[in-house]
């Protein structure tokens, strides 16, 4: 996939030894300090509203090489704690730079933007069936809007897309994924 590349992120502003430590992180989280990683990106965030809506990409790519490599989350609690810190400071951050704060918002937009499809998903997981056993109504115009939003929306990654249907697929199963089906789009994922 193309997403995967490193040269698709827009990192060059960055001094060359951040530069390396950005695209090692993208392709092999464990091997350096994710609470780095985290604090560069959120510190160019906040300077610069170009990088701010390309970090959500990258912040997204990492979470998932993260997940994928050794089921951990190291960068995922850094870099929300770093958002919540950011958060708390917010009238100060507004009243010392309305661009900052504006670069603020901005990139946690696009962290949510990426991660929602994600979010969504993983709980549907957990608890979709008891969620559809204490309404079916709203579960059904929950996955019409699912469904539409695959097949409508414009500007999904594929990855999104791919989720999408595997959740509808995973509901119309009752709840549960073929065999045939699991080794497809998990094969998918991890290519």
């Amino acid at each position: 996939m193309m997403e995967n590349s490193t040269d698709d992120y827009r990192i060059q502003s960055f001094d060359l030894d951040t530069q390396l430590l950005l695209k090692t992180a993208l392709k092999d989280p464990s091997s350096v300090n994710l609470e780095k990683v985290s604090n560069v990106i959120m510190d160019q965030s906040l300077k610069d509203q170009v990088f701010s809506k390309e970090a959500g990409r990258i912040c997204y790519t990492i979470v998932q090489a993260e997940a994928k490599q050794n089921n951990g989350n190291v960068f995922r609690r850094n870099l929300l704690n770093r958002l919540q810190q950011e958060f708390k400071d917010r009238e100060e951050t507004r009243e010392r730079s309305l661009q900052e704060w504006v670069c603020y918002v901005t990139f946690i937009c696009n962290i949510f933007d990426y991660l929602k499809v994600d979010c969504l998903v993983l709980q549907l997981h957990r608890i979709g069936e008891q969620l559809e056993k204490v309404n079916s109504q709203r579960m059904d115009e929950l996955f019409f809007l699912l469904r539409d939003g695959f097949l409508l929306q414009e500007g999904l990654t594929s990855m999104a897309r791919l989720l999408l249907l595997e959740i509808l697929e995973f509901r119309a199963g009752g709840w549960l994924l073929s065999s045939t089906a699991h080794k497809y789009y998990y094969s998918e994922i991890a290519d």
